[in-house]
C-alpha cells in the first residue's frame, strides 16, 4: 500500500503567496505532504494543469427561505452542482429573518434543507428585526454554535434596519465575537428617487440604476464605516461597485479600522447599459448595488491590486427569466421597483476572474488565489482548513487548465435558473477537475458527487475580527444590554 491515499501529480501549485511545480499527498481527505515523485493508491494527473485551492464562494443565496413559505429557486443540489463546475468547494450562503420572527426557526428549516449539499458550508445570518430576544438570546446562541457571521441591510423593503437597530446589530455581535457583513445603499434616497422615477413614468429595467447611483452607496458605506468605528466592531462590505465607495473602505483601513471589502464578477463585465434593453430584456441583468460603466470596472481592478477589496465572491441570486415565480413574478410590464434583483454566478465566479484578471495581465495567480479561496476563508473563520494548499489543510483543489478558451453558455453552468447575464461572454481559463477533500467531484463539467456529501462548517473564535479596542472615549456601549 502506498504512502497516500491520492496523489495529484505533476502540475504547477498556486498558494496565495507562490507558484511551483508539485506532487501533493492526500490522506484522509486532507493534504498530507507537498513535494516531488510521491506515490499514491491513486494518482490524479495534473501534468499541463495548474492546481488551485477550492474556491471559496462567502456571498451567494442558496435555497434561501422565502417569506409565505418556499424557498429560492436554487435549490442545495443544483447550486452545489454549479460550484463544483465552476471550482467552488466551500460556501457561505444565508439564513434569513422575517420581520416580527426570530431567527431560530429559519435557520433549523434552512439547516434541514442544506443537509442536502454537496460544497461545503456555513452560514450568515441575517438580522432583519433587531428585536431584544434576537439580540440579547439568539445571537449568543448561533455564534456559539459556530454562525459567526451577521448580514444586515442598509436598504431593501422588508430587510432594512435603521441606524439605532444596526448599531445593536454591531454591539451583538462585538459581544460574541462575530463579524458583521453589510450591504450599503441609502434607503430612504432609493425611495425618494424611485418615486420620482415612476411619477415621470420611467419604469423600465435601466431606470434601477438611475434609481440608485454611485452616491447612494458610497454615503451608506462611510456611515456603515462610521457606526462600527463607534463600536469598535469589525465590518465587511458586501459586493462594492465603483471606486468611489472603496475608496470608502481605503480611508477606514488607513486609520487602522477592520474594514473589508468584497466586490464581484458582474462589476467588471456588465454595465448600467446591459439594462437598457428592448422590452423586459434588461431585466436579466438587474441587481443592487447596479453595474456601472467601464471606468469603474477599470478603478475596481485597481483597488483589488491595492488590496483595498480583497474577496470576490459571486453574491449568486439567481432569478429565472422565462419563469412566473422569477424576473417575471410581477408581469413583463412591471416598474423596475418590482422586478427581483439579483444574477446567477456560481460557476462563473473563477472563470471570468481568471480570465479578466489572470489571461489579461491585471493579477498574478497568487492575487487570484487570494481573492477567490485564502482571503475569504481567513475573513470568516475556515483558514487554513479551507482557501489553502498546505499539510492539514483539506484536500479542496481545482485543476485549472490556463489555455482553455471557452464560450459561456447557461447549459454549462449548471444551474437551475434559466439564463446567464454572461452568455456569449468568451473567457481564457478553465476548470477540468475539481477534487473536495480528496474526492474527484467533477471532471470535464461532468459532476459527479453525491447529495449530501457537503458538511456544515462550524467556525470558532478567531483573531482577525477581534476588536482593536480603541474606543470613543474608551466608552463601551455595548457591554450594555440596550
Amino acid at each position: 500500500m502506498s504512502k497516500y491515499e491520492t496523489v495529484v501529480a505533476g502540475g504547477t501549485v498556486v498558494t496565495a503567496s507562490d507558484v511551483f511545480k508539485a506532487d501533493i499527498g492526500i490522506v484522509g481527505g486532507r493534504i498530507a505532504a507537498i513535494g516531488a515523485n510521491l506515490s499514491g493508491d491513486r494518482v490524479v494527473d495534473a501534468d499541463g494543469l495548474l492546481v488551485l485551492p477550492g474556491g471559496v464562494d462567502s456571498h451567494c443565496h442558496i435555497e434561501q427561505l422565502q417569506e409565505g413559505g418556499g424557498a429560492d429557486e436554487e435549490s442545495w443540489v443544483s447550486g452545489s452542482t454549479s460550484c463544483l463546475a465552476g471550482g467552488t468547494t466551500s460556501v457561505i450562503t444565508f439564513s434569513t429573518q422575517f420581520k416580527g420572527g426570530g431567527i431560530s426557526g429559519p435557520l433549523a428549516e434552512y439547516r434541514r434543507r442544506a443537509a442536502s449539499a454537496m460544497v461545503d458550508y456555513t452560514f450568515h445570518q441575517i438580522i432583519t428585526d433587531a428585536s431584544d430576544d434576537v439580540i440579547f438570546r439568539e445571537v449568543p446562541e448561533i455564534v456559539a454554535a459556530g454562525i459567526r457571521s451577521l448580514k444586515v441591510f442598509l436598504t431593501y423593503d422588508p430587510l432594512h434596519l435603521d441606524d439605532r437597530q444596526f448599531l445593536r446589530v454591531l454591539a451583538a455581535a462585538r459581544r460574541t465575537g462575530a463579524i458583521v457583513t453589510v450591504h450599503c445603499e441609502n434607503y430612504e434616497a432609493i425611495r425618494w428617487r424611485t418615486a420620482a422615477l415612476l411619477a415621470d413614468g420611467r419604469t423600465a429595467p435601466k431606470y434601477h440604476a438611475w434609481s440608485r447611483p454611485r452616491m447612494i452607496e458610497r454615503e451608506a458605506t462611510h456611515r456603515a464605516i462610521a457606526l462600527a468605528e463607534m463600536v469598535d466592531q469589525p465590518i465587511q462590505i458586501f459586493h462594492v461597485s465603483c471606486p468611489e465607495v472603496a475608496e470608502e473602505i481605503a480611508r477606514a483601513q488607513a486609520r487602522g479600522l477592520k474594514v473589508w471589502g468584497e466586490t464581484c464578477p458582474q462589476y467588471f463585465v456588465l454595465a448600467a447599459s446591459d439594462m437598457d434593453r428592448p422590452g423586459f430584456e434588461g431585466a436579466k441583468f438587474m441587481c443592487s448595488p447596479a453595474p456601472r460603466d467601464a471606468e469603474a470596472s477599470a478603478g475596481l481592478w485597481d483597488l483589488v491590486r491595492k488590496g483595498t477589496l480583497d474577496v470576490v465572491s459571486s453574491d449568486h441570486s439567481g432569478w429565472s427569466y422565462d419563469t412566473p415565480v422569477g424576473k417575471r413574478v410581477n408581469g413583463v410590464d412591471a416598474p423596475f421597483r418590482d422586478i427581483p434583483n439579483g444574477v446567477p454566478g456560481l460557476a462563473s465566479r473563477l472563470p471570468i476572474l481568471f480570465s479578466e484578471g489572470v489571461t489579461k495581465g491585471r493579477i498574478d495567480l497568487c492575487t487570484f488565489a487570494r481573492l477567490t479561496a485564502a482571503n475569504p476563508a481567513k475573513l470568516f473563520g475556515l483558514y487554513p482548513r479551507k482557501g489553502a494548499i498546505m499539510p492539514g489543510a483539506d484536500a479542496d483543489l481545482v485543476l485549472w487548465d490556463a489555455k482553455k478558451s471557452v464560450t459561456i453558455t447557461n447549459a454549462m453552468l449548471q444551474h437551475v435558473i434559466d439564463y446567464t447575464p454572461y452568455e456569449g461572454l468568451e473567457v481564457t481559463g478553465w476548470p477540468v477537475a475539481t477534487l473536495r477533500r480528496g474526492e474527484v467531484v467533477m471532471r470535464d463539467g461532468k459532476v459527479q458527487a453525491e447529495p449530501g456529501s457537503g458538511q456544515f462548517l462550524a467556525r470558532g473564535p478567531y483573531d482577525m475580527i477581534k476588536p482593536t479596542g480603541r474606543l470613543p472615549d474608551g466608552f463601551d456601549a455595548s457591554a450594555f444590554l440596550v
